[in-house]
């Protein structure tokens, strides 16, 4: 367990065998820290991705991948970070380190938060869900005006009948009282004002029955077509509610969230800040040990190794280099010697060829002028010497 938690720790357990028990429990106890930030980490994005999937082997999966991912680079900065004994350099060499754990620490510690706020959440969330949903309706409402409209008509065909029916009642208790005397002319009996009046309420009557049946017809149309328009508000309502009661994702509750009070999740997410840079902190207040030191030295030795290699290799290459330019002079030098030769040679053959031609060329002459002294003008004077001398 112990060289585990070294290994965690990126330190080299061939190293810590030579060292002291103090740095033993101190890079056990870096190891440890590191080792719990991956746990934390693995968990926090195992439930966020459950959240927003529902599936646990995805959960699962997904935690496992990204606690190994803060595991490793824990572990990468941890062991990267070299004790010199000189605090500020070394808070200034892992600013970059701390600045990404503050990062990584919102985001591990935001789902964290979802579930320990979960009933204050799902307060929230019903609320909220309520708040959508009369929305909705109020929203819905307005693209079903025609129904009000076809209301407003309905109440206008039953007021039309109303007031035939109103004047057939008149017109009745007109004739009614022309009758028994009480009222018109004041006669009992059937006379021909009663009978005028029978006409008109007999007319009015008969309109009066085709003006129901035609008005129920057309309220009857009429209340079909707001049944309609009725069931289809219905659906579009109950379609909204539907989706309002899944309204408690990921980013509804990260919204219902921030509706809380700020203090308690920002003790939360410092919380997880202090744990995520807990193992870069816990190097970084560390005092130096014979650990560092050893390994200083080791890392010294295998540089100064490498510069060595490094430096034979590069005066093996300078050589060779050399070499190849000696055998390029060299080269040079013989190309231009034998180059030299050659004219040489030719500019010897060339002179003989010319005193060889020069002295033919004499004695044919000199057998000219003794054949013929007379010729003696013409062959100085034709000019044929210069041939001799002509390639």
């Amino acid at each position: 367990m112990k060289k585990f938690f070294w290994w965690c720790a990126g330190a080299d357990d061939t190293i810590l065998d030579k060292c002291s028990k103090s740095e033993h429990i101190k890079y056990a106890g870096v190891g440890a820290t590191v080792l719990f930030t991956g746990v934390l980490a693995s968990i926090s994005g195992g439930y966020a991705l459950y959240t927003v999937f529902d599936s646990v082997p995805m959960a699962v999966a997904f935690g496992l991948l990204w606690g190994a991912v803060i595991f490793n680079l824990d572990r990468f900065i941890v062991s990267t970070i070299r004790k010199e004994g000189k605090f500020w350099k070394e808070l200034l060499m892992i600013m970059p380190r701390i600045m990404l754990a503050l990062v990584l620490a919102v985001v591990i510690s935001k789902p964290l938060e979802l579930k320990i706020f979960d009933k204050e959440i799902q307060a929230v969330l019903k609320e909220k869900q309520a708040q959508l949903a009369i929305e909705h309706k109020e929203l819905v409402g307005q693209q079903y005006v025609e129904v009000d409209s076809i209301k407003n008509e309905i109440a206008g065909i039953r007021q039309e009948v109303a007031a035939k029916l109103q004047e057939r009642n008149r017109l009745y208790d007109a004739f009614a009282a022309e009758a028994d005397g009480t009222g018109g002319t004041g006669k009992v009996g059937k006379g021909p004002i009663y009978e005028e009046k029978k006409q008109q309420y007999d007319k009015v009557d008969e309109e009066l029955k085709l003006l129901q049946a035609d008005a129920q017809q057309r309220i009857s149309l009429r209340e079909q077509r707001i049944s309609d328009l009725m069931k289809q508000y219905d659906a579009t309502v109950a379609e909204g509610q539907a989706s309002f009661s899944n309204y408690d994702g990921l980013m509804a509750r990260i919204n219902a969230l921030d509706t809380l009070p700020w203090l308690p999740v920002f003790f939360i997410t410092l919380l997880f800040i202090c744990l995520e840079t807990a193992p870069v902190l816990t190097k970084l207040i560390t005092s130096k040990g014979p650990y560092d030191d050893i390994l200083k030295g080791i890392e010294h030795e295998r540089t100064t190794k490498e510069m060595q290699r490094v430096a034979e290799r590069q005066k093996q290459y300078d050589t060779r280099q050399a070499v190849a330019e000696a055998k390029f002079t060299a080269r040079t030098e013989y190309e231009v010697a034998a180059k030299q030769e050659e004219e040489k040679l030719k500019s010897d053959a060339h002179l003989e060829v010319v005193r060889e031609s020069a002295a033919v060329w004499k004695e044919r002459k000199l057998a000219d002028v003794n054949r013929s002294p007379n010729a003696a003008s013409e062959v100085l004077n034709d000019g044929e010497e210069n041939g001799y001398y002509k390639w």
